[in-house]
């Protein structure tokens, strides 16, 4: 069942964490690799379940949700397992109305919360006048806030952004988002011009919270950028101050990223992860018609990398590795099995 008061109960676990929607990356299959092998200390809220605190999932169009052609195609991504639970479905546009109808929608499939992508650079999105574009229309954006609590009811709505578009609007854009009281903000410490080509601007998530704190709002202050273990996580929520630590890239091939106990992953260790998760891809994506299987190629990049030997055998499952079966046995051929 939903729990809607689950933003209060990791408020009492700082700093929690949370998995980063990422675009054919944070499916099902990627999401319950990381709840099987993600076992966080710190992620308590998860009721010894394993994996981040929350995890959301990739975005999805609220366009796409609210017409009838577009929601019997997506719908299928928004598909979870109980044990993943706080989950979080986040959904994109620039459309107040479609966004109501997308919010209700993530409701009635028992989502625990809904979160809204305002941080996207992707040209396609920003050409619509979604994502990263709305940092330049607050307006627009707290119209969407709006739309999304009422087509959510009593199910929390939270949002993800930047700093700025092309420069640092953090002390403009940021009141604007909490004068709609979001449960959550999620400050991915970079603008749009930047992308992910320079470092984070952690500073910036210190200024959040720093800000939310002076306009005494309640919403619960999130950061992202560059963190890379558990250590980063605990470093940067004590420099910051920021309630939640938010990781992306770095779950991305080490689904075992917060797992105090399996620092020193072997080599097979590693790859016979690959493997199950390449199976279980296959069986809740590629079998039920969600995603094609060049898809799960992203993700042989990046397990495959950094012992002798990765080049070689990246290349072999890239030209060959087209069925689990058979990247279990390429695989199972460089191990010498």
């Amino acid at each position: 069942m939903p729990d809607y008061s689950f933003w209060s109960n990791v408020k009492k676990n700082k700093p929690f964490t949370a998995l980063a929607p990422m675009a054919d990356v944070t499916d099902i299959a990627f999401r319950q690799m990381i709840v099987k092998y993600g076992k966080n200390i710190i992620a308590s809220a998860r009721r010894g379940k394993g994996g981040p605190t929350l995890l959301w999932t990739e975005f999805i169009s609220a366009d796409g949700l609210a017409s009838k052609d577009g929601k019997k195609a997506l719908i299928k991504n928004l598909a979870f397992n109980e044990n993943e639970r706080p989950i979080i479905a986040q959904i994109f546009g620039a459309n107040p109305s479609t966004i109501r109808t997308a919010a209700a929608l993530v409701k009635k499939l028992g989502f625990d919360g809904v979160d809204i992508n305002m941080g996207c650079p992707d040209k396609a999105v920003v050409r619509q006048g979604a994502g990263s574009a709305l940092i330049k229309n607050p307006k627009l954006a707290r119209l969407i806030i709006r739309a999304a609590k009422e087509g959510a009811g009593d199910m929390p709505v939270s949002v993800k952004t930047r700093i700025g578009f092309h420069t640092n609007e953090l002390e403009t854009w940021l009141p604007e988002l909490l004068a709609e009281n979001p449960a959550a903000v999620t400050v991915h410490a970079r603008t749009k011009k930047d992308l992910s080509l320079v470092p984070a601007k952690w500073e910036m998530v210190k200024r959040a919270v720093e800000i939310r704190n002076m306009l005494k709002s309640k919403t619960l202050i999130i950061g992202n950028g560059d963190v890379k273990n558990l250590a980063e996580v605990i470093q940067r929520a004590k420099e910051t101050g920021a309630d939640g630590i938010m990781i992306g890239r770095g779950f991305f091939g080490t689904p075992w990223l917060l797992n105090s106990t399996m620092k020193s992953i072997s080599l097979d260790g590693r790859l016979q992860i690959l493997i199950e998760h390449t199976a279980l891809f296959e069986k809740l994506l590629v079998k039920k018609h969600i995603k094609n299987f060049a898809v799960m190629k992203k993700h042989f990049k990046a397990y495959v990398n950094g012992f002798e030997g990765a080049k070689e055998l990246r290349v072999k499952l890239m030209e060959e590795g087209n069925t689990a079966h058979k990247v279990k046995k390429i695989i199972g051929t460089a191990l010498g099995k």
